[in-house]
């Protein structure tokens, strides 16, 4: 992978949408994973204004993103470090939602971090970039639905893990986030992404790339194992399960006759 193109078109492509919405700059929550790690670099070397927001809610602060984020500020003045303990809030929305089954607990959490980003947004004229890779946000839908899957620009929606893994190292960013095991940290009990999919990301992208060279699915891959035909089980299900995350609500046309 050629990172260091890579990295001039996504700068480019940044300071260009930026101008073109007439905004200052960009706001990403920054998690300690890998994807707000090189989405925050990214958007920090376009010299325009990025504010770094980490949003703990039922987890302790998480020392990777407070080291990269002082590390940005370190390198651009224009980087800016916005820290909320969202807890308070969370407890609130439980308060008036009483018997929320764990998964919509999870959900919250995603989606009052969407509106505190987008509220910093509103105030400093930012757009909020994403940070979604190619797996997540378009072949398994792995996020949530007008939480962090609410973004106004996606800077890796078009790349793999293993390639934001590289094109993060490459940037310098530091091993710690690079090598974090992934995860959605809306859990108290801290359970990774790959265990809540059932496959790992690398197994993930040799899926999705074999689907998306084949002319009829997964039916046109070549003697697969018994574990290859569980992870494409997984990416399919998952891929058809999720479309309603990854298009547009539908419309009820009305015929005007």
């Amino acid at each position: 992978m050629n990172c260091e193109s890579i990295k001039s078109q996504v700068i480019d492509w940044l300071r260009d949408y930026a101008r073109s919405a007439k905004a200052n700059g960009f706001v990403v929550g920054v998690s300690g994973g890998v994807d707000s790690g090189l989405v925050s670099t990214l958007c920090s070397l376009t010299a325009l204004t990025t504010v770094c927001f980490h949003m703990p809610i039922s987890h302790e602060e998480n020392d990777n993103a407070r080291n990269h984020i002082q590390w940005l500020m370190g390198k651009n003045h224009k980087t800016v470090w916005q820290w909320a303990n969202l807890k308070l809030a969370y407890e609130a929305f439980l308060t008036c939602l009483p018997s929320m089954p764990d998964l919509a607990k999870a959900n919250l959490q995603s989606r009052i971090r969407m509106c505190s980003l987008y509220a910093i947004a509103n105030r400093d004229n930012l757009l909020v970039a994403g940070t979604g890779n190619k797996i997540e946000d378009f072949g398994i839908g792995f996020f949530t639905k007008y939480g962090d899957g609410a973004v106004d620009i996606s800077p890796i929606g078009d790349l793999m893990k293993s390639e934001v893994r590289e094109l993060a190292r490459y940037l310098g960013v530091a091993d710690e986030m690079v090598n974090a095991v992934p995860t959605d940290g809306l859990w108290d009990d801290g359970r990774s992404d790959e265990s809540q999919i059932g496959t790992t990301y690398d197994e993930l992208e040799w899926a999705m790339k074999a689907i998306e060279n084949s002319d009829d699915g997964w039916n046109d891959v070549v003697n697969p194992t018994e574990r290859q035909k569980e992870i494409l089980r997984i990416y399919c299900d998952r891929h058809d399960k999720n479309q309603h995350k990854m298009q547009m609500p539908p419309i009820c046309e009305i015929r005007r006759d």
